[in-house]
């Protein structure tokens, strides 16, 4: 769970930055596998999975996770992780699944396409 959230702030940041693709944990990234993390982390909360600590998946499990990795990668005020931080709230959060992530980052102001 915490590399989905630290992978999918990662590449919100490069991408709300201009780069479509990203140097990740040694890897070379893309939107889908920000599409796959985000995908599982909605997933997981609302069908209550299990974490290997023995505990559930909860939204508050996800915020706390989100806000350490937040933390972990400069804050909020670095770079774009304050908005890429509030794109994938709404994404995961939302009891909607909604379509595809970039249309929400497209939405933010200052986005480059």
């Amino acid at each position: 769970m915490r590399m989905n959230v630290n992978v999918a702030l990662q590449y919100l940041n490069a991408w709300l930055g201009g780069t479509g693709a990203a140097a990740i944990h040694n890897l070379m990234e893309d939107v889908a596998t920000a599409e796959i993390s985000r995908a599982q982390l909605w997933q997981w909360i609302r069908h209550c999975a299990t974490l290997d600590t023995g505990g559930t998946v909860t939204a508050d499990t996800y915020t706390g996770i989100r806000a350490e990795e937040l933390t972990a990668l400069g804050g909020p005020s670095a770079d774009h992780y304050g908005a890429a931080a509030n794109i994938l709230d709404a994404l995961i959060l939302d009891e909607g699944f909604a379509e595809f992530l970039t249309l929400a980052a497209y939405e933010r102001p200052g986005a480059k396409s």
